[in-house]
C-alpha cells in the first residue's frame, strides 16, 4: 500500500468532510466558471466542465450554486471575475517537489502568498514539474465488491495501474485521454466513481520515514491547500502505510 496514494484517499476524505464548506465551494465555483468559460456552458459537450460539475456534487455543492456558477461564465449571471490559471513549482521540507495549481483574480497576491509558505517551510521555488506526468485518477469505493472484478475490468476497460491504498476503495490510473472513457465502462458495470480527475502524478519518490519529516511535508502542504486561490497540490513525497497510519488522526 503506497503512503501517497493513502494521503490522496485522505485528501478527498477531508474535502468531503470539511467544516469550511464556503472555502471549499469558492474552489469548486472557481473550476466551473473557468472550465465554462473556455468550453462553453453544456457539460456534455465540454468535459472539463463535467469533471468540475461531477467533483462539486461529489463534495454536496448545491445544483442552484452549480447553475449560478455556469451562468456567471456564460452571461446568465452579474458577476464577472476573471480567474487565471498559474502554476507554482518548488521544493519543500526534505526536498519533497511540489506542484501548487492556482486559479487567482490577483497574481501578485498568490505569488506572494504561495512563495511565502516555502520560504516560512525552508523551501524554494524551482523547476520540478519534470519529475511528474499527468494521468487520469478514478476512486472507487468497494462498498462489498471485489477489488479483484473491479481490477480486471479497469484494466480490460484500459486503465495503466490500479491501486488498493486502503481496502475501503480503488484508485485506478488512466492515460489523460483514456479518463472517460475508463470511468464510463467501470460504470456500466456497476462500479460508480466517487472521483474522476486529471492529476499530476509524481514518477520518482521522496520517502519520508520518520514522523517530525512527515508531519513537516504534511503541514507544508496542507498550508498550501489552504490558499483561497489554490485548487490543487501535488508532491512527491512517499510515507510507509504504518507511519500513514499513526498520523492519519492528526491530519485529517
Amino acid at each position: 500500500m503506497s503512503g501517497h496514494s493513502k494521503w490522496s484517499q485522505i485528501k478527498r476524505q477531508k474535502g468531503a468532510n470539511d467544516a469550511k464548506r464556503g472555502a471549499l465551494f469558492t474552489k469548486l465555483t472557481r473550476e466551473i466558471i473557468t472550465a465554462a468559460r473556455q468550453g462553453g456552458g453544456d457539460p456534455d459537450a465540454n468535459y472539463r466542465l463535467r469533471m468540475a460539475v461531477d467533483k462539486a456534487k461529489a463534495n454536496s455543492m448545491p445544483a442552484d450554486n452549480i447553475k449560478r456558477a455556469i451562468d456567471r461564465a456564460t452571461g446568465g449571471g452579474d458577476d464577472a471575475e476573471q480567474f487565471e490559471e498559474i502554476t507554482y513549482e518548488g521544493f519543500g521540507p526534505s526536498n519533497v517537489a511540489v506542484i501548487v495549481a492556482a486559479m487567482t483574480d490577483n497574481r501578485n497576491r498568490t505569488a506572494a502568498d504561495v512563495r511565502s509558505i516555502f520560504n516560512k517551510a525552508g523551501g524554494s521555488l524551482a523547476p520540478v514539474a519534470w519529475q511528474f506526468e499527468q494521468k487520469g485518477v478514478i476512486s472507487i469505493p468497494l462498498t462489498g465488491r471485489d477489488p479483484d472484478e473491479l481490477s480486471l475490468t479497469a484494466i480490460d476497460a484500459g486503465a495503466a495501474d490500479v491501486d488498493d491504498p486502503d481496502g475501503g476503495s480503488v484508485v485506478v490510473y488512466t492515460d489523460p485521454v483514456e479518463l472517460e472513457r475508463v470511468r464510463t465502462a467501470l460504470a456500466s458495470a456497476g462500479f460508480e466513481a466517487e472521483s474522476a480527475e486529471l492529476s499530476m502524478e509524481p514518477t520518482t519518490k521522496v520517502e519520508l520515514t520518520d514522523e517530525k519529516s512527515a508531519r513537516a511535508v504534511l503541514g507544508f502542504v496542507e498550508r498550501l491547500e489552504d490558499l483561497d486561490d489554490v485548487q490543487d497540490v501535488y508532491a512527491n513525497f512517499d510515507i510507509p502505510a504504518e507511519l500513514m497510519e499513526a498520523l492519519e488522526a492528526s491530519v485529517v
